[in-house]
């Protein structure tokens, strides 16, 4: 910003009047007079006027806000390159959220597909009843033998569990209080004339009902054993 006051505008306007007088005295023969002291005395009380930028310090003013929209408008660029960056890493966290519970699913789909087979190929060993030869008479070893190949194996632990506090696996264990019978102790024992007319002798008609008993009430053996823990009878 420069500085101009009238006083210097009046001494120069002073200065321009005498030289146009003189030459219009000496192009008329007669010089005009002029009161130098009037000009003075006149700008000496005129006070100065407003601040004003110079061309140069325009420029410089005009460079400044070029400069500052720039800046703000960097700034706006690199704000939008920001959120869109985030966007995006959002969006890859959940597409591998997705991913990553998809691979799970699908494992543990695999392993459940896999336990179900066993199963499937562990009943597909189980032989029933008929296919076992009648005996006259049975030992524990063999009763539990027949046991084995009639429960799915991981149905024969809780089976055993309940066969052995039931009747300590005697195919013949009579109760003369309840009237229970057998392996199972069924109550009373000609509930398992529905697994065979043998069922007073043949361990393996037992080993039938029992088994269809407890798939019926509980579930499996086992879900028949967690009762029994409970309840000391199912």
């Amino acid at each position: 910003m420069s500085r101009i006051s009238v006083r210097g505008f009046a001494v120069a306007s002073a200065t321009a009047v005498t030289t146009v007088g003189a030459v219009v005295g000496v192009a008329s023969g007669s010089t005009p007079a002029v009161d130098d002291n009037n000009f003075e005395a006149t700008a000496a009380d005129t006070t100065l006027l407003a601040d004003i930028p110079a061309g140069q310090q325009a420029q410089v003013q005009t460079a400044s806000l070029t400069q500052q929209a720039d800046a703000q408008a960097s700034a706006a660029d690199a704000a939008a390159k920001k959120s869109v960056e985030e966007a995006a890493r959002i969006q890859a966290a959940k597409d591998a959220k997705s991913k990553k519970q998809a691979a799970e699913n699908k494992l543990e789909q695999e392993r459940q597909d896999k336990k179900d087979a066993a199963e499937r190929a562990s009943r597909s060993e189980i032989r029933s009843a008929s296919s076992f030869a009648q005996q006259g008479s049975y030992t524990v070893a063999q009763v539990q033998a027949i046991a084995r190949q009639m429960v799915p194996a991981d149905q024969f632990q809780c089976f055993s569990n309940i066969v052995s506090h039931e009747s300590t696996w005697n195919y013949r264990a009579s109760n003369p209080s309840s009237g229970a019978y057998g392996l199972v102790q069924a109550l009373p024992g000609t509930k398992m004339a529905s697994a065979g007319a043998d069922w007073q002798t043949n361990p393996a008609t037992q080993i039938k009902w029992g088994l269809s008993y407890m798939d019926g009430r509980y579930g499996s053996p086992c879900g028949a054993w967690s009762f029994w823990q409970a309840n000391t009878w199912y």
